[in-house]
Formats: structure tokens, sequence, C-alpha cells
């Protein structure tokens, strides 16, 4: 995981994500004011802090709300405009002040022991119309053999709402919902080596439910 990530170019947000994230909250607010963006497992914040100064710059500061979120609390330096705050915490315990019109992992979830608890807890999280977009290798989710959850597992995650593009090794989703998934959770291999990205990442063993 690359914590100095940016917005844009060849290391940035809309190459991993396939979104412009200055053009989505720019429209969002254009067409139905305020909006708030929560950034999953953001790093230094260095792309956060960005888009707040770019947004600032757009005369949108009173219009936008950016909440980076982090288990590591080495984040860039401030002084940081008003419209960002940096959070220390973790994706599976922390507990949002509201919901949010969009949310975003960049290669965060890799390195998430129950990542099936936090696809429920983010679609909890999202407005009405609110949009999702993460990196997810479906490949790290296996059985209590060890063996790969497959389509079982990318159809479900279609059935609760979810698109998941495994080509990219994208997924996504627009709009709240209370999701449960039909797995239990039986915990992680944090030994389990390099994924598609070359970094160590970490194995999720869930059993289906009866």
């Amino acid at each position: 995981m690359n914590r100095e990530r940016v917005l844009s170019g060849s290391n940035g947000y809309a190459r991993e994500l396939g979104i412009d994230i200055l053009a989505e909250m720019t429209a969002r607010v254009l067409v139905s004011g305020p909006v708030r963006w929560l950034d999953l497992c953001c790093g230094s914040g260095r792309a956060a802090a960005d888009a707040a100064r770019l947004l600032a710059g757009r005369g949108m500061t009173e219009q936008v709300e950016i909440v980076g979120l982090d288990l590591v609390d080495h984040f860039v330096t401030g002084p940081f405009h008003p419209s960002l705050r940096l959070v220390t915490a973790s994706v599976v315990e922390w507990v949002p002040d509201g919901r949010f019109d969009m949310v975003t992992c960049v290669h965060g979830l890799h390195y998430v022991g129950d990542k099936l608890g936090v696809l429920a807890r983010v679609a909890s999280w999202l407005a009405d119309d609110g949009l999702f977009v993460a990196n997810f290798d479906a490949r790290s989710v296996r059985r209590t053999d060890g063996t790969l959850a497959g389509r079982r597992l990318t159809a479900e995650l279609c059935r609760q709402g979810f698109a998941y593009d495994s080509a990219r090794r994208r997924i996504s989703r627009r709009g709240c919902a209370q999701v449960r998934f039909p797995y239990r959770y039986l915990g992680a291999d944090d030994q389990a080596g390099p994924n598609y990205t070359g970094q160590p990442a970490v194995d999720l063993f869930y059993e289906p439910l009866t």
C-alpha cells in the first residue's frame, strides 16, 4: 500500500478507482448541494488534503466535507482546510456520524480482516444515491478448506447490490442498504503473501451460514 498516493496521475485515485474525485464532488455540489466524502484507509491523507485544497480554490469549502480514516496516524502535516478531517481508527470498529455521498478505499481492503463485514458496514454508510468504489480481490476470500469462494461469492455480491469487476479487481455500489452476507467470518491469514499488487496481503476464511 502506498501511503503517499495522490488524486491523479500514475499513482492516483483516478487510475486505481476509475473515477475523478474532484469532478464527482463538484457535480454533486452543483446538483444537490453539500457533499460528504469518506476515504477509508487513506494512508497519509495526502489525496484528501489535496482535494480539500483544490475544492476550496473553487469556492466550495462550505459545500464539502472530507473525512480521511486510517489505522495509523502518520498523516500529512497541516494546516488543513476546514472541510477536511483526518481520523485515526479501525475501519471494522469506527462508527460515522452520518451518511456519505461518496466512499472510497484505494487498496486498503487488502489488509483488512473481515472484508465482507466491512462491505456490509460501508453499504449502510452511503446516502440514498451515494457511491462506493474500492479495490477488492475476491480471490482473498476463502472457504474453510482454503479453496476460493469463487462464483458463489461474486454472485452473492451482485445479489446484495454490489458490482464486481474481476478484471480490474474493483468493487462498487450505489445507494444505502442493510446488507447481510450469508457467511460467518472465521479468521484471517496475514502470512498469505503477495496478491496481484505484488504487496503482502491478507486472506480471509468464511463458512456459509445454513
